[in-house]
């Protein structure tokens, strides 16, 4: 895309949702933390089902600490990996305690070093909570900048390479979270709807879905008469 292209494609998402949020539930930034390591490998929906009852108990990495893992994996269950994940959550608690008084750090640096936290987690928790513009690339956001040609790169590293280097103000806040509910909810992985996509003319993918895809027919069993 050019850069009068990326603008326009920005603009017209920001039309759409001018105040974009990820869609995971959280009270504080600690809990925030906490959820975004919940959610690798898991859908928002999932994880704030599990968080639900956990954010009420646990709203401080002390608290969290007092909690203990086995009372932890007994709310994350229901969440892929939750035995690994239970136990990063406890390590990260107890780092926060020791090296930050309890706080979640600002920096990407201190949070990559937290148990359980990558490149990703971390870019979400300081654009989410402190406001930095960071882009987050998860599986919707590569797919999405490699697809409409916005800014490819053959790993996650090289897609936020290219949205640091191209994305415009005043777009910059937002761009990850337009992106991420863009993938999610129109570029779909296997069938992007096309047909009713706001940037549909500004995507350089070819095989464009352009008609929504005929609904298949319910086969309706009749049961026998006697």
């Amino acid at each position: 895309m050019t850069r009068e292209q990326i603008f326009e494609f920005f603009r017209r998402l920001a039309e759409g949702d001018p105040d974009p949020q990820t869609e995971l539930a959280y009270g504080n930034t600690f809990q925030l933390l906490v959820a975004v390591v919940l959610s690798a490998q898991a859908t928002d929906a999932g994880v704030n089902k599990a968080t639900r009852a956990l954010f009420e108990e646990v709203h401080t990495p002390e608290d969290m600490l007092a909690l203990g893992e086995d009372g932890l994996k007994a709310h994350i269950r229901t969440i892929g990996l939750f035995n690994a994940k239970a136990a990063n959550v406890m390590i990260l608690s107890q780092q926060l305690v020791e090296r930050h008084g309890g706080e979640v750090p600002q920096t990407l640096d201190a949070l990559t070093a937290l148990a359980g936290v990558g490149r990703k987690t971390a870019n979400v928790v300081l654009n989410c909570a402190f406001g930095a513009e960071t882009f987050a690339v998860d599986t919707h956001v590569f797919r999405v900048g490699n697809r409409t040609g916005l800014a490819r790169g053959k790993t996650p590293e090289a897609v936020e390479a290219k949205l640091h280097r191209r994305v415009p103000q005043p777009f910059r806040r937002n761009a990850h979270h337009w992106l991420i509910l863009h993938g999610r909810y129109t570029c779909k992985a296997r069938t992007p709807e096309c047909w009713r996509c706001p940037v549909v003319d500004l995507c350089a993918f070819r095989p464009k879905v352009l008609e929504r895809p005929a609904r298949r027919p319910v086969d309706r069993k009749v049961a026998p008469t006697a």
